[in-house]
């Protein structure tokens, strides 16, 4: 009776350890599907979410309405007049800027003449037309200084002779007025005599254009005519 009492015992003992090992089993497979399942929806979601970016929105136009030919033709025209005003203010601005620079080019040379000369110690010193040059230069109120430069510029010009007449631009005497009809506001024998045409050379133009007879020597130097 004893013996198989123990023998009993031992065999429940061995059923409820099968038991245990069936749940264990079980609750183990249950979490680990569990878990499987949370993966599979954690990866689900932005695919799920990149898939709803991608389709078209409701209402949106699939492509931009195409530009008619009469659009594109006016677009053109426009951008054409555009670039065409743009290269006017453009020509404008550099023509009014050399201009200005001109115009301060020469002022500056009128202004500063060329280096001063050696000063003659009277107009005695000069014979002829130049004689009567540097007398009407100290009568018009320059110094003895400013006779150097008279005598090149003139010089230059037609080398102190009243018949000097230039063909082709029709300049004439001594100052080589353009026209020589100008100088007919100092005397009427204006064409031949020297001391009318130095008159008006230095009262006429030298002095309201480049103030002095040096300035008018500058300009020519660095122009070429005065």
């Amino acid at each position: 009776m004893d013996t198989f009492v123990i023998r009993l015992w031992q065999r429940v003992g061995k059923v409820r350890a099968v038991a245990v090992l069936v749940l264990v089993a079980g609750l183990a497979g249950g979490l680990l599907i569990a878990n499987r399942q949370t993966q599979h929806n954690a990866t689900a979601e932005p695919v799920k979410a990149a898939d709803a970016a991608s389709l078209p929105r409701a209402g949106a136009s699939s492509s931009a309405a195409p530009v008619s030919s009469d659009q594109a033709s006016a677009q053109s025209k426009a951008q054409d007049a555009a670039a065409a005003a743009a290269a006017q203010a453009k020509a404008a601005e550099d023509a009014a800027r050399k201009k200005k620079e001109e115009e301060a080019s020469r002022s500056n040379t009128r202004s500063a003449g060329p280096p001063a000369y050696p000063a003659p110690a009277s107009c005695a010193v000069y014979s002829g037309n130049r004689n009567i040059g540097c007398t009407e230069l100290l009568a018009a109120g320059f110094g003895l200084d400013q006779m150097p430069c008279l005598d090149k510029l003139w010089t230059r010009e037609s080398g102190w002779n009243p018949n000097a007449h230039n063909k082709s631009s029709g300049a004439h005497g001594i100052p080589q007025a353009l026209p020589g009809s100008k100088m007919a506001s100092y005397g009427a024998n204006w064409e031949t005599d020297a001391r009318t045409q130095i008159k008006w050379g230095l009262n006429g133009y030298i002095k309201p254009r480049y103030k002095t007879p040096c300035g008018a020597w500058g300009h020519s130097q660095s122009t070429g005519w005065y």
